[in-house]
């Protein structure tokens, strides 16, 4: 690269990592608040809608990976979150950052796509890179038309 290139470069990274907020605070994020202001049914709604129950959200793979689990607790309700043709998306929601779930040549999707069953645990794995995504940061899952909001990470 030439020394332009470089300046360039550089002023566009530092543009941008001084136009995102310095902490959750200064964003007028708090994790462990926005936990506590969830509608006391809100895992009603996910079980009686969707069928499921959320166990956790956490960083594995020392960081790089974001590991999503869920019970299963009504199969038939359950089945969208288990087709193959829908991607799934995990979004930061401080920075609106997009993580996918990740498809080795090898293994294929991580993600359970098998035919559900109930009052079974499944997993899901999206990336993370450069480890962005920190415990107690927020995130929002999209499986096509099931959403969950404001997860806070473990």
């Amino acid at each position: 690269m030439t020394r332009k290139a470089l300046l360039a470069a550089a002023l566009i990274l530092t543009l941008a990592v001084t136009a995102l907020p310095v902490s959750r605070a200064e964003a007028g994020l708090d994790a462990s608040a926005a936990a506590q202001k969830r509608h006391p049914r809100e895992k009603t709604f996910m079980k009686r809608e969707w069928g499921v129950e959320i166990v956790f959200v956490r960083q594995t793979s020392a960081g790089y990976m974001l590991e999503f689990r869920y019970r299963v607790l009504d199969a038939d309700k359950a089945e969208p979150l288990f087709d193959r043709q829908v991607k799934p998306v995990l979004t930061h929601v401080e920075s609106g950052a997009r993580m996918i779930v990740p498809t080795p040549a090898k293994t294929g999707a991580l993600r359970n796509s098998n035919p559900p069953l109930d009052d079974h645990t499944y997993w899901m794995f999206f990336a993370n890179p450069a480890k962005f995504v920190k415990p107690g940061d927020l995130v929002t899952i999209e499986i096509g038309d099931f959403v969950a909001e404001n997860i806070v990470v473990e």
